[in-house]
């Protein structure tokens, strides 16, 4: 897959702007711009300068001055992609960007790719593929959740810890291979204490990163959280109030939100996704219906509840609040796995009796007026102490890829089989092929094992120019 060419592309995103960047990348990378750059200063060449610097020059085609210029310099194997580099600094008219790329395909270079600047990163080496895949994580970040995880990753932390457990057992594996070829001899070259322990340490260590990616998913992509409550209680009022926009219709009549709408919230570095959905009630309206079934259906994809209720109407009786309490252990009873937080809405047309009251019988009560928008405040912080974000804090590693969720499922798998053959004292070649198998899956993940259509499909999904 390694290709010698050289390729150009526009790194900065495509139209109109102060400035546009276009890297080129390749063994004639330099040669090629040097024949396009006339620069500043007379009979300079580019092929003659230093490593990381700048030029200023003009960009010319022939005998035509296409646009004033910066060029940036990276010679040998110091740049991003691992080989000769020059990135061009023009004015970002888009007439000036196909002028110059044009100019640079004729030269001999050719468009690259999507991702083929970080794919030949990774090639020579100076990337391996999980951090190669964090740059595209890192590109697409929208919280500082998600940043703070790609930047991890990127910086090799999630790597590293996989790559000293590998070649651990990558060791093991060896010895218990010579095993094998002494068979005859009946010898043992790996030390079979150490060997249990650090199986056991694996183990231990899969698991954490498994465990993390339910976190690092919904950190990455953000924390799903559905509305839900009877007609009328204010839920549409409460998104409106929670993104401070007009997004969703409000209106005295029930059953007004018919179909789940759906924002983003960047609240404290962490990317909430709020659903409003339609009162939960029994109903004849057939699209009303249709409408409180997804509500349920929204309710299963999302982390944590919102279950909003009408202070007014559940003040007057005392078999109104323990209805309320009902209908809370109703739903947890139906969703186990769900976090459900009890938000009492209308509480400034409430008493300070009433109010008092409702906190004595509602556990863990949230009281807001979203019409008012008083207590939106506190149920944000409120929201972000409900989000499970220690392990960012505390700078462990967290997983938010698919691709190595599933590696690391079939690395335990298999570190699984390893155990039970150890427990089972089974002979070395049987459990010699479990090693194989875990050192494979854990490969896969840093890029180790690889192969072409694995990294066409990751490098697919980046953008050009990167």
């Amino acid at each position: 897959m390694i290709t010698n060419d050289t390729i150009v592309a526009l790194a900065t995103p495509s139209g109109a702007g102060a400035i546009a960047v276009i890297r080129v990348s390749g063994k004639d990378a330099i040669a090629i711009t040097d024949a396009c750059f006339k620069s500043v200063k007379a009979q300079k060449s580019l092929s003659d300068q230093k490593t990381h610097t700048l030029h200023l020059g003009h960009i010319v085609d022939e005998e035509k001055y296409v646009d004033e210029v910066l060029v940036s310099l990276f010679k040998g194997t110091t740049s991003y992609t691992g080989e000769p580099t020059t990135e061009i600094s023009c004015h970002g008219s888009i007439y000036i960007q196909q002028e110059i790329i044009q100019l640079f395909l004729r030269k001999g270079c050719r468009m690259a790719d999507a991702g083929e600047f970080t794919l030949r990163a990774f090639l020579n080496g100076k990337l391996d593929l999980a951090q190669a895949e964090a740059v595209a994580d890192l590109i697409a970040s929208d919280s500082e959740a998600s940043h703070q995880i790609a930047m991890q990753q990127m910086r090799g932390g999630f790597s590293s810890e996989l790559q000293d457990l590998r070649q651990e057992l990558l060791n093991f594996a060896s010895l218990i291979e010579l095993e094998l070829d002494f068979a005859e001899e009946d010898v043992e070259f790996a030390d079979r204490t150490q060997f249990i322990a650090l199986v056991s340490k694996i183990t231990q260590v899969l698991k954490r990163l498994i465990d993390s990616f339910s976190v690092g998913n919904v950190l990455k992509n953000g924390i799903p959280i559905a509305i839900v409550g009877e007609p009328n209680v204010g839920k549409s009022t409460l998104l409106n109030a929670l993104l401070n926009e007009e997004k969703a219709i409000v209106s005295d009549i029930a059953g007004t939100t018919r179909d789940a709408i759906e924002d983003q919230l960047n609240i404290n570095g962490i990317m909430f996704r709020f659903i409003d959905t339609a009162g939960i009630r029994d109903t004849k309206d057939v699209v009303e219906n249709i409408g409180i079934q997804k509500t349920y259906e929204n309710i299963e994809k999302a982390q944590l509840v919102l279950y909003l209720v009408n202070g007014v109407s559940i003040q007057e009786t005392s078999e109104q609040i323990e209805k309320l309490l009902e209908d809370i252990e109703r739903l947890q009873q139906k969703y186990p796995t769900k976090k459900i937080q009890v938000i009492i809405n209308k509480t400034d047309l409430l008493s300070e009796e009433a109010i008092q009251q409702l906190m004595s019988q509602v556990e863990n009560v949230i009281l807001i007026s979203a019409k008012q928008k008083q207590g939106i405040s506190e149920l944000k912080e409120e929201l972000t102490q409900l989000a499970n974000i220690g392990a960012i804090s505390n700078n462990q590693t967290i997983v938010s890829n698919s691709r190595h969720f599933e590696a690391l499922n079939n690395a335990l798998i298999a570190i699984k089989e390893v155990q039970s053959g150890i427990d089972n004292q089974i002979s070395s070649d049987l459990f010699a092929i479990d090693i194989r198998e875990a050192l494979h899956h854990l490969g896969l993940i840093s890029g180790e094992v690889t192969t072409d259509d694995l990294l066409g499909n990751i490098f697919a999904n980046f953008c050009i120019g990167k």
